[in-house]
């Protein structure tokens, strides 16, 4: 049975990075540095992206297909864009808000049974979308 705990010798152990790994100290930075603003934005920004994965519509994205899932995700995002919407300027919120709907609009398209309008994912805060 091997021991695999580190040492105090080891480099792991000593909290320092060794010759060929990154120094992450200097690689991140502390989250109370970053503004509100791009922690909205970032966030919306990884839910689009996740839903769009489950709309289909990535390369090869049929196999990745689940419009449950998309569902969730799109509600989420308007949920995050209404709460916020006077909290970061609309430079920032328009694209978002245009990104929201291509994906609301999406959705409409690949769904076999249409909701009825105002009933789709984010509609409860966006109002119904009309392609």
């Amino acid at each position: 049975m091997s021991d695999t705990t580190p040492t105090p010798e080891s480099p792991a152990a000593a909290g320092t990075a060794g010759p060929d790994s990154p120094d992450f100290d200097t690689l991140t930075r502390d989250i109370a540095d970053v503004p509100a603003v791009e922690v909205i934005t970032t966030v919306a920004v990884h839910l689009m992206s996740a839903a769009a994965v489950n709309l289909g519509l990535a390369e090869g994205g049929e196999g990745h297909k689940d419009l449950d899932e998309a569902r969730k995700l799109i509600h989420s995002l308007a949920g995050l864009m209404d709460a916020s919407a006077t909290e970061i300027s609309s430079f920032h919120a328009a694209p978002l808000r245009d990104g929201l709907k291509s994906l609301q609009l999406a959705f409409r398209e690949a769904s076999i049974v249409a909701d009825e309008p105002g009933q789709g994912p984010g509609e409860k805060y966006t109002g119904p979308v009309f392609g």
